[in-house]
């Protein structure tokens, strides 16, 4: 099996890189005593990486959900189908039951 490494891994280490390499260029506004703004660029930046990890987890996630369901098919839908036939049996029956109490 392949041990591929996934998006949702890569863009955020990639983005926290980036966001470590700007704040390293951006270190005089914090020894200029620009606290709240450094900080909170960092942050906000911090939060948005998060969510971007998240997101883009859960779109893998349903990506492979949806590829496994094209290779190998559904079982709730294999089970509806039966279940369909079960009832088509069934309502055969009682027409014909119908049929001969007249």
């Amino acid at each position: 099996m392949k041990n591929k490494v996934k998006m949702s891994t890569i863009v955020p280490l990639l983005l926290a890189l980036y966001l470590g390499a700007m704040a390293w260029v951006g270190r005089q506004r914090l020894v200029d005593g620009d606290y709240f703004y450094y900080f909170g660029v960092i942050g906000v930046s911090a939060v948005i990486i998060v969510i971007v990890h998240f997101v883009l987890k859960k779109k893998e996630y349903y990506r492979e959900k949806r590829r496994e369901e094209a290779q190998y098919g559904t079982y709730d839908h294999a089970s509806s189908e039966e279940l369909g036939s079960e009832q088509e049996v069934s309502a055969s029956a009682s027409d014909s039951e119908q049929k001969n109490e007249y």
